[in-house]
């Protein structure tokens, strides 16, 4: 291996150890805690060698972020089933979105912590293109099944972002000792309410 393949090799090493330790940090500490100088003293490097690989602590979060989505729409395509209607694929949708909040909260509280995805984001970020994509491609085909109504496309695109939220969010701000309605029940219903609101 010649020096520049080592030295590449080592690059990719120290980021990939400055993004471990992060999210460890985050794990046991929240995002609030997470600061470039935690970092260098856990990794024991300076708190310039970090950033070389990250140029502020916005960055680090913004790789969770990329990396948050990815898992997302992962998740929604595992559980969507092309030969399902299109009212069962929203369900489908919808269980896909609270099982990737279930797993990686600390992904899902950065994620939306400024809300839901804009179109801004949607065209710099591939995941949430796709993803967002699939949230429309649905929405089109359930409207096409009451041509009488006039839909509102953006509009329930937005709503279905903000319902799915809601129900992730009561869910994981839940006080302790607190117990919620079933989450799945609350979702189910929540879901059935958003599609019969666009084919009635």
């Amino acid at each position: 291996m010649g020096v520049s393949e080592r030295k590449q090799r080592q690059h990719e090493e120290l980021r990939n150890q400055i993004i471990e330790c992060s999210r460890e940090i985050v794990e046991e500490e929240g995002w609030a805690n997470l600061s470039i100088r935690k970092i260098a003293d856990a990794i024991e490097y300076s708190v310039p060698v970090i950033y070389k690989h990250f140029e502020n602590k916005e960055a680090i979060t913004a790789y969770f972020v990329q990396e948050g989505f990815q898992n997302l729409l992962n998740e929604v395509l595992a559980h969507i089933d092309s030969n399902a209607s299109i009212e069962d694929r929203f369900q489908q949708l919808g269980m896909g979105y609270y099982h990737f909040a279930e797993k990686f909260p600390k992904h899902y509280e950065v994620m939306f912590g400024l809300g839901i995805p804009t179109c801004e984001s949607a065209r710099n970020v591939e995941s949430i293109n796709q993803l967002s994509g699939i949230f429309r491609s649905m929405i089109k085909e359930l409207s096409h099944k009451n041509p009488n109504k006039e839909i509102d496309q953006c509009l329930k695109y937005r709503t279905l972002w903000s319902l799915l939220h809601g129900v992730v969010a009561f869910e994981l701000l839940a006080l302790p000792g607190v117990n919620p309605v079933c989450s799945a029940k609350a979702l189910e219903d929540v879901v059935d309410g958003y599609v019969k609101s666009i084919l009635f």
